[in-house]
């Protein structure tokens, strides 16, 4: 990393992360933007991508002309042994190698993005001395699975008292009985309480919505202390405009579907909704997951047109998302901040969206897109866009502006340096 320039302010910021660029999801994006962000407004940044479930040495790439060390953690195929080497044994490796980056390239500040990284960045922070900030994107620390959900395939969520992903509530989502189910329970209790631990250990923990942090306080006590602040994924949205100018994909109207795949995205009443709607404008599928099979059929089966894409690279996604004349977001699991809802929003696209979890920090319904709060909602909601051409400009004018003022990077990174440097202050004798 080059060296530090004369100016007070200048940062050497380390983002610990489980994703990132080319290959990743919302998440590793949302890394990247505040990376880059960072680097914009004159910070170095060190970028420690967790490769969880890869063998062999560590290696440093970058990407954007950022640097990038992938640290690697082989984990056996085998259920449950291969989640305790993605964690404890994770942990236990990954945090004094932090600590030796943190010495070697003068860190100020460290940052961990998400479940892998964050504990072992917190610990790192603490043994060298200087302050470590969380992004809690999801239900990690309050939920084994990151999801809250009671059941695979259902609505419900879990109890507060259940962190372990309903543990405490029978086995459903243990897979075992008797003495197994007792030594699961007692490990995924003990791995919740490690994260707590090192969560509340943080200088500072960012939830990406309202919704988080609300959990957070609701469900984990032990943050009352924490200092936790609200602070949205960032969005590039210029470069996302640039990469959205590109042709039309396709001549005639169409409504979209971008994400993954499966139930807790509600993806299993996106082909009923079509059919409730009478949506005569075809619908294209993007992306991908355990559930296209069972979505193929019921496409083919409904007589619609529906159109499935698989996975798309960034460049390709943004140009159909550009273009597209409805975004249809049937999610039904508690969306922590979505990412295609963002981008979405700051492309002017018309929006129907399940009222699920941080979904309205994004979408206020009648303002900047429809919520509804059942699939039926959703349908009614679907056909009033398709038919309501005023509705639609209206709706994308008031999400592209309201996309500008409250998630652009310039914003959302500019809040998160003031964070850097103030715990930064707090920390000097």
């Amino acid at each position: 990393m080059r060296e530090m320039g004369s100016g007070p302010d200048r940062l050497r910021i380390l983002l610990a992360t489980d994703s990132f660029p080319p290959v990743c999801g919302g998440s590793g994006w949302s890394t990247y933007e505040l990376a880059r962000g960072l680097r914009e407004r004159g910070h170095d940044v060190l970028v420690v991508k967790v490769a969880a479930g890869a063998g062999g040495p560590e290696r440093e790439t970058s990407y954007d002309a950022l640097r990038v060390i992938e640290f690697r953690a082989w984990a056996p195929p085998v259920p449950g042994i291969r989640n305790y080497f993605k964690n404890e044994r994770l942990y236990a490796r990954l945090a004094p190698r932090l600590a030796a980056l943190i010495r070697a390239e003068r860190i100020a500040v460290i940052h961990g993005q998400h479940v892998l990284s964050a504990p072992p960045a917190v610990s790192a922070a603490r043994v060298a001395g200087i302050p470590s900030v969380v992004t809690v994107r999801d239900y990690w620390p309050v939920c084994y699975r990151s999801d809250l959900l009671h059941t695979p395939r259902g609505l419900a969520l879990c109890p507060g008292c259940s962190r372990a992903a309903g543990l405490d509530h029978g086995a459903p989502r243990v897979g075992v009985t008797g003495l197994a189910a007792s030594v699961a329970r007692s490990y995924l209790r003990s791995n919740m309480r490690r994260k707590i631990e090192a969560l509340s250990d943080a200088g500072a923990v960012i939830a990406v919505s309202s919704v988080i942090a609300r959990d957070l306080n609701a469900r984990a006590p032990e943050l009352a202390g924490t200092d936790v602040h609200v602070i949205p994924n960032p969005v590039n949205i210029a470069a996302l405009r640039q990469r959205a100018a590109a042709p039309r994909p396709m001549a005639e109207p169409y409504a979209l579907y971008a994400g993954k795949l499966a139930v807790n995205k509600g993806t299993d009443h996106l082909v009923e909704v079509v059919h409730q709607a009478d949506l005569d404008w075809p619908l294209v599928v993007a992306g991908d997951g355990p559930d296209r099979r069972s979505l193929e059929a019921q496409a083919a089966a409904s007589g619609r047109d529906i159109r499935f894409l698989g996975w798309l690279d960034q460049h390709e996604i943004s140009r159909w998302l550009a273009h597209a004349a409805m975004l249809i977001f049937p999610s039904r699991g508690p969306e922590s901040l979505s990412r295609v809802l963002l981008e979405a929003s700051a492309l002017g696209v018309p929006i129907a969206a399940m009222n699920t979890g941080g979904t309205a920090d994004i979408v206020e319904d009648e303002i900047t897109g429809l919520l509804s709060d059942d699939p039926a909602g959703l349908a009614d909601d679907v056909r009033r866009i398709r038919h309501g051409e005023v509705l639609r400009h209206r709706l994308a004018a008031a999400a592209a502006n309201r996309a500008l003022e409250k998630f652009d990077a310039g914003a959302v990174v500019g809040r998160v340096e003031a964070l850097y440097e103030r715990l930064i202050r707090e920390k000097r004798p």
